[in-house]
């Protein structure tokens, strides 16, 4: 009896787990993230907090984008050509653009 309910615990357990696209969409995006330049990168960090808390793609990269150009640490158009990078990579987790 008690076999059967590990059984079916870890049965459900790893059922979660491997069903839950999230993991994987991340792991994905991350991926993506570590053939960005450097400012790509700091944006991609800086809003991929954002995009897995619910907010869509565009808004957490423009809102990271916005504070470093608001900062002086980069240029506007510098950080516009980080942040389409940034989203590219951002957009793997699934979530709305």
């Amino acid at each position: 009896m008690r076999v059967f309910q590990l059984v079916r615990r870890l049965t459900l357990l790893g059922g979660a787990v491997f069903s839950n696209p999230a993991l994987a969409d991340r792991a994905a995006a991350e991926r993506c993230a570590t053939g960005l330049q450097p400012m790509g990168l700091q944006i991609f960090q800086r809003a991929l907090p954002g995009v897995l808390g619910g907010a869509s793609v565009a808004d957490a990269v423009r809102s990271a984008a916005l504070s470093m150009a608001v900062s002086g640490a980069v240029s506007r158009d510098g950080a516009r050509q980080a942040a389409e990078a940034a989203g590219g990579c951002l957009a793997l987790t699934g979530r709305p653009g």
